[in-house]
């Protein structure tokens, strides 16, 4: 999994980050990275708060932080909120974007496999669409165990993205049936054709390469050790109001997607 790729120099890991830092300028434009309404927000801090809790200055590590979504939710909800990115062109907008809000949140250099973190550091953990990118979960996995206090929490929010639904290809045949018709425009690109193909690259070649499933997900989690553990797939309320922001097309497969919430918990 993490040898060189196609003649190249960098390894997966390598390409991986080059790619999430190539991205950097573009990924607030898309809906579904940043938020785009109120109503978004609510849901994602119901989301948050229905499985963690309010944060009453808990400490919280937010994996693969980006731009700071996520990490800025938490804020909202009252944790003590460090953001860990291995993009520095993530974290300088991240870092950008809390001091604009007048927001005290730490972001930092780091790698969710390998966090350098102490044990028992943190009460929760975060991500958002990290896993389906990780070269060893299960690594990732113990290494999250390690670093989460005593009865600390892990949220991982993310989906397959390589299965698609019959309603998913229907609707997509709808919508290039619809263009080619003159009735609807093609979707914006928020990034060029090469950035997707390398993409694609770096999805054929991860662990969950045919797609990262919520019950592969929790297996994992238990072989870690994680306990408790619960599937979440009711992401309606973030998912309807993310469609508004969408094509009417894109907006309708939104919601047929394998996208969940899955939370874990550490032994006390």
């Amino acid at each position: 999994m993490d040898g060189l790729a196609d003649g190249s120099n960098f390894n997966l890991r390598d390409e991986i980050k080059a790619y999430w830092s190539e991205r950097a300028a573009t990924f607030d434009q898309s809906p579904g990275h940043e938020i785009f309404s109120e109503e978004e927000r609510e849901a994602w801090h119901r989301l948050i708060v229905g499985h963690l809790g309010e944060g009453r200055g808990r400490t919280a590590l937010d994996l693969a932080s980006g731009t700071g979504v996520v990490s800025l939710l938490l804020d909202d909800l009252g944790f003590n909120v460090t953001g860990m990115d291995w993009a520095e062109p993530m974290l300088e907008r991240a870092r950008a974007k809390a001091k604009a809000r007048g927001r005290v949140i730490t972001f930092r250099l780091g790698d969710a496999e390998n966090t350098m973190e102490p044990d028992n550091r943190y009460d929760v953990i975060t991500n958002r669409h990290l896993v389906w990118t990780l070269v060893d979960p299960q690594a990732a996995f113990a290494e999250w165990l390690r670093i989460l206090k005593p009865g600390g929490s892990v949220l991982i929010v993310d989906g397959d993205f390589v299965n698609t639904t019959p309603f998913e290809r229907l609707v997509q045949k709808l919508a290039n049936l619809t263009q080619r018709m003159g009735f609807t425009r093609p979707l914006a690109m928020h990034q060029p054709p090469q950035l997707m193909e390398t993409h694609r690259s770096i999805l054929s070649r991860v662990h969950f390469a045919g797609g990262a499933r919520a019950e592969a997900v929790v297996e994992l989690l238990k072989k870690a050790g994680f306990q408790d553990i619960t599937i979440d797939t009711d992401m309606r309320r973030i998912h309807r109001a993310q469609a508004k922001h969408m094509g009417f097309w894109k907006g309708m497969a939104r919601g047929a997607q394998h996208r969940y919430a899955i939370k874990a918990t550490k032994a006390a």
